[in-house]
């Protein structure tokens, strides 16, 4: 079992470490979109003292219909996330979907993203484990939380332990998922930490047809409930205009909503270990074997 995950020499995750926050634009849109929502995040981090790894995808070659936005593209992406950490001093990551990809993207950012229709891919969760970085697998929506342990042996297969796992919704017949938080306790007790990743999970796939739809009044709840759930982290795409955004508008937060959030979800990760130190507990830890 892997307890716990260094970013970067900057914090780390899993293993009681206050939750991180993974957040940022579903799509890197342009670089003036990625630096305000990069400047807001680096000031919410440092007023909250939390924890926070901006994310952004160069590509999104996943997207419904042919003529979605994909975004920027490797090098301009790539860009743009090296200027993020220098100008705002912040942790990066974004997806990778081809082995090619891999080792281009790991000078830039500190964190390898697996997609989550990627997570069986073999040659990927190889290629990522070999680069050293850490790697955060988004579950799949058509996996058990159990059987995530076999992609993170994949990366582990190269002697690198840094894999989170994102717990991400499973689908619920047609066009809806839903989250079983069971799979939090799955994921973190027995196989590494887990992040919850609020706005996918109220993504409705395909649900507008060409695009998919989302239901963003969900979002609040369900990452309260994952942080008393004891999950490590959080995951949440952030806009300043999600109506206009051009990927994932739907079930993406307002960048006002997003202090109070996380402010809500301290309070009750706070509680929870008080809870747990009252009743003799391990103060809202739970380590695994």
């Amino acid at each position: 079992m892997i307890r716990q995950v260094d970013i970067a020499g900057r914090f780390r995750v899993g293993d009681g470490n206050p939750p991180v926050f993974i957040a940022g634009p579903c799509v890197l849109e342009s670089g003036e979109l990625a630096f305000s929502v990069a400047a807001f995040l680096s000031s919410l981090g440092s007023r909250l003292s939390v924890p926070v790894l901006f994310k952004g995808s160069f590509d999104k070659a996943n997207r419904s219909s042919v003529r979605s936005y994909r975004g920027p593209g490797e090098r301009e992406g790539l860009s743009i996330l090296a200027e993020v950490k220098s100008r705002y001093g912040l942790p990066v990551t974004t997806d990778v979907h081809e082995p090619r990809q891999v080792a281009p993207v790991a000078e830039v950012v500190d964190v390898l993203q697996i997609p989550a229709f990627l997570c069986r891919q073999t040659d990927l969760l190889v290629a990522a484990g070999e680069t050293g970085l850490p790697v955060n697998i988004k579950k799949g929506q058509f996996m058990a939380p159990w059987d995530m342990a076999n992609a993170v042996e994949k990366v582990a297969s190269t002697g690198n332990r840094a894999v989170l796992v994102t717990e991400r919704g499973t689908s619920f017949g047609y066009n809806n998922l839903v989250v079983d938080f069971r799979g939090i306790a799955s994921i973190r007790e027995t196989i590494c930490p887990a992040i919850f990743d609020a706005t996918h999970s109220v993504q409705l796939p395909g649900g507008a047809g060409t695009a998919s739809s989302g239901e963003r009044r969900f979002v609040a709840p369900l990452a309260r409930a994952a942080v008393a759930a004891g999950a490590d982290g959080l995951f949440l795409e952030i806009h300043p205009d999600p109506e206009r955004a051009l990927s994932d508008g739907p079930n993406s937060l307002p960048l006002g909503d997003v202090e109070p959030l996380i402010r809500s979800l301290l309070a009750i990760r706070a509680a929870v270990g008080q809870a747990g130190s009252a009743t003799g507990g391990n103060g809202g830890r739970d380590d695994g074997a």
